[in-house]
Formats: C-alpha cells, structure tokens, sequence
C-alpha cells in the first residue's frame, strides 16, 4: 500500500520543481528574446491566434485559445486531425499560429507545420525539442526545460503540461497587460455568471429615482421613520438645500435616538426634531463606475447594509448588501 498523502506531495513537489526550474531558464536571454518576438508577432496580427496541440498537449492549447480569447487576444483552437481534413482553410495569412509539442515530433501537427511554411504564417512553437522538427521550422521557437515528469516512470505528461500552460499563461496575461486590458473590457467577455456579477457597475443595478431613500434636512424625525419604512432599505439620505447629501440616517440611529428621549415627550421627540440634527456626517459612498465585487469590498469592511451612489456631491442611487448577494457577487 502507497502512503496516499505522501504520493499527493510528491507530485505536487515535483511540479512545484519544474515550475522553478522554468523561473531559472527565463532569465536566459535567448528565451527572453523569444518570448519578446512571440509576444510581438501576436500583438501585432491582424487575424487571429489559431492554437494546436494533440493529446495532454493539445488539452492544454484548448485551455490556452480560451484564456487569449478571453482575454482580449482573439483566439481559436484547431485540432491537427480536422486540419488535415479541410481545417486548414480556416488559417489565414493574417493570423499566428501558436502549436505545443513537448518533444516536437507530433506528426499530427507536420501538415498545419508545412502549412504555415508555404503561406508564410507566423508560427510559434512551445516544446521541450529545441532540435525537433517544430523547434527548428517556427518563426518562434519558445524551448522548455527539460524536466521530470511527477508521474513515476516518468511518462505520463504531468509536469511537462504545466509548464507549456504557465508559459502560455504568461503569454496571455501579458498580452492583456500590454493592451491595457481593464477590469471593465473583462466584463465584455464575460457577462455570464458570478464573474459577470462581480465585474458589473454599479450604476446598471443601484436603486434610483422614486427609489431613492431620500429627505430634506429640515423633514421631521417622523418623516424619516416613514421613509426608511417605505422604501426597506434601512437608511435614508438626508440633502442639503441645493440637494446634496449632507448625511445619512439609518434606523440604527432611529433607535438609539429614540432610546436616548424616551423620558422626554414624543411629540418633540418625533414632530419637533428634524433629520439634520440627528444625521451622521462623512459617511461612504460610491462612485457610480465602481464595479459591484468593489461595492461588496466596502460594504463588508465598513460593516454597513447600504451606501449611497454619489456624482457631484449628490446622491444618483443606492447599492444594497443584500442586492449584491442576490446578484451572485461574492
């Protein structure tokens, strides 16, 4: 019987290795000069990146096309044995073509190979075969280290696949970095689920208009009881006379206050005091561009339900905590 824990961290060990060995070799200029004229040639293209690759290699290009095109690199996998059968059509001469090989031999990948050669597609190759057919025939050949696999007899391709997605990963991100990629441009390409939750802004799901809990300064401690009942938010904003938010009341501070003057005649307490003079100042708010995992960000370390939108001083809407959590943001 293997020790099963162990087993786990050996071959998370060995991975870890090959990722360090992969950190020492691209301090080695020739690598760093290739990565520089891949990183060119894909910035530069008019197409597409067509990304190829067979078996693990080719698991890892799919994963690698999805993250560039994610990323706003825009990207597409081909897989070698449609390629030969009429997917070749599909490469232009404006696009780059980006193939993984750890050895370099796959002959699946020869025909997209000769392909490229005859109609002057830039090609760029990830392998571990500097002297390989691949390594020798790209306009960029990218040379892994060689390192040992985590699997025991060293063959199953396991430490070797890393290293060809955490180069390719590193393309990607790059990529993004040098075509000043923002968390809003992200958003483009991915409306969907949590991760569009999260990078949506706030202006598009805030509460406005009739919605708003709002008073004036002068409205009484009763007015604003029956405001923050109306509208369930819990808070009211309180404006001044060319109507920006001077403060904020919540109910909290309806109940401490109330507490404070329960000795004292309701009819003050309620109808003779006004919000200005039970409001707190300087409170947060949000600018209506911030994006909602932001939002949910300040709530959560301020510990408050509800925040203000505010543009020139005035409040335009309200983000709710329990809104951002419905949303699916987290």
């Amino acid at each position: 019987m293997i020790d099963r824990a162990s087993s786990v961290r050996e071959v998370i060990a060995v991975n870890s290795d090959g990722l360090l060995i992969l950190q020492q070799a691209l301090k080695d200029q020739s690598l760093t000069e290739a990565l520089e004229r891949a990183l060119a040639l894909i910035e530069q293209m008019k197409g597409r990146l067509i990304v190829a690759g067979v078996g693990k290699s080719g698991l890892i290009g799919r994963k690698l096309a999805a993250t560039f095109a994610s990323t706003g690199t825009p990207a597409y996998f081909v897989h070698p044995a449609e390629a030969s059968h009429g997917d070749l059509g599909m490469i232009q001469a404006d696009d780059v073509v980006l193939m993984l090989s750890w050895s370099g031999e796959t002959k699946e990948l020869y025909d997209i190979l000769n392909y490229t050669r005859r109609f002057n597609v830039p090609t760029i190759a990830i392998t571990g075969g500097a002297n390989s057919t691949l390594g020798k025939k790209a306009d960029v050949p990218l040379i892994l280290p060689k390192v040992k696999e985590a699997c025991p007899h060293n063959l199953a391709p396991t430490t070797s696949t890393l290293l060809q997605l955490a180069l390719g990963d590193a393309l990607a991100i790059t990529l993004l970095k040098m075509r000043g990629f923002t968390e809003v441009s992200f958003r483009d390409f991915h409306p969907g689920g949590k991760l569009g939750a999260a990078l949506t802004p706030i202006s598009d799901i805030m509460v406005k208009d009739d919605g708003l809990p709002i008073v004036a300064a002068t409205a009484t401690v009763m007015h604003v009881v029956g405001e923050i009942s109306k509208k369930s938010y819990g808070i009211v904003g309180v404006l001044d006379e060319s109507g920006k938010l001077e403060g904020v009341i919540t109910d909290g501070d309806i109940r401490r206050y109330l507490e404070a003057n329960s000795t004292g005649s309701m009819q003050k307490a309620m109808l003779e005091t006004t919000a200005h003079e039970i409001m707190t100042t300087g409170s947060i708010s949000l600018a209506p561009e911030r994006l909602c995992a932001r939002a949910l960000s300040v709530l959560q370390q301020n510990k408050i339900s509800a925040a203000f939108v505010v543009e020139g001083g005035k409040p335009v809407g309200l983000v709710a905590l329990i809104q951002l959590l419905q949303l699916g943001v987290a």
